[in-house]
């Protein structure tokens, strides 16, 4: 039967059975691709257009330490330079009298025996110190040579205390020290005014430092306090000025003093 339209007659597609119904749960046939189609083409899903394009996935790297430890170093030296600074100029504005006190394990006859420390009182022959090595009190006309003499035999301490009242630093040592502890010792004081270096027997411990009114005494030459007890007390602790001198005095050694004619004081 055909139906008349307006655009003509057109006939509905013949469909063919072949009488056969399909199996229960079997999937209908997959329609062939048309011709000229690629298998697989399109999207997935049997879709078509463009694949979308994948985002790439992002790795991601540990942080560069380097960079951050040289800033962390640096910060670190400057702090420390800008710290050292800061104390030094502390140290710098303290009295010589102060940084001695700071020193550990010092002596400080000024303030313990302030009678022994009053000078001045020359004497000839012998004195009999109460300290010692003696630190201050009665001594000779004449001063122990002192512009960095190294003596390697005793020297009478009644020309040394007189040395220690121009300002003076004498250093003593057991005379059992080892050679290189000595030429450490030596070093310290070898052409520097105001210094003087001997052996001395009977001493307590290894190596002992006198000032005017002031002792230090320690184990051996590594001793940091030595270079700290120089520092603050050579010049600083004359009773007499910066201005007395060290030169032009007696250079032999020997522990009996020699009553010389009186030296001229400057």
């Amino acid at each position: 039967m055909s139906i008349s339209t307006p655009g003509g007659d057109q006939r509905r597609p013949s469909v063919v059975s072949t009488g056969k119904k399909p199996a229960a749960g079997a999937k209908p046939a997959a329609a062939k691709p048309t011709s000229g189609a690629k298998p697989g083409s399109g999207r997935p899903g049997g879709g078509k257009g463009p694949r979308k394009p994948i985002t790439p996935v992002k790795v991601s790297q540990g942080r560069n330490w380097g960079p951050i430890a040289l800033f962390v170093a640096v910060g670190v030296l400057a702090a420390s330079i800008i710290g050292y600074g800061a104390w030094a100029a502390f140290q710098g504005s303290k009295s010589w009298e102060e940084r001695a006190a700071a020193i550990s394990g010092i002596e400080n006859f000024r303030k313990k025996d302030p009678q022994l420390v009053q000078g001045g009182n020359h004497q000839k022959g012998p004195v009999k110190y109460t300290v010692a090595p003696p630190v201050a009190g009665p001594h000779n006309d004449s001063w122990q040579n002192c512009m960095g003499d190294v003596y390697d035999a005793p020297v009478a301490s009644e020309h040394a205390v007189h040395s220690l009242e121009h300002g003076a630093v004498w250093i003593t040592y057991r005379p059992d020290l080892p050679k290189d502890q000595v030429e450490k010792l030596a070093d310290k004081v070898s052409g520097k005014e105001k210094m003087m270096l001997s052996p001395y027997e009977g001493l307590d411990k290894a190596i002992s430092l006198q000032a005017w009114g002031y002792q230090l005494k320690v184990d051996n030459a590594d001793d940091s306090r030595i270079d700290e007890f120089v520092k603050a007390l050579r010049v600083n602790a004359s009773v007499e000025g910066p201005t007395a001198t060290c030169a032009q005095g007696i250079t032999a050694t020997g522990t009996a003093p020699r009553d010389l004619q009186p030296q001229q004081q400057q």
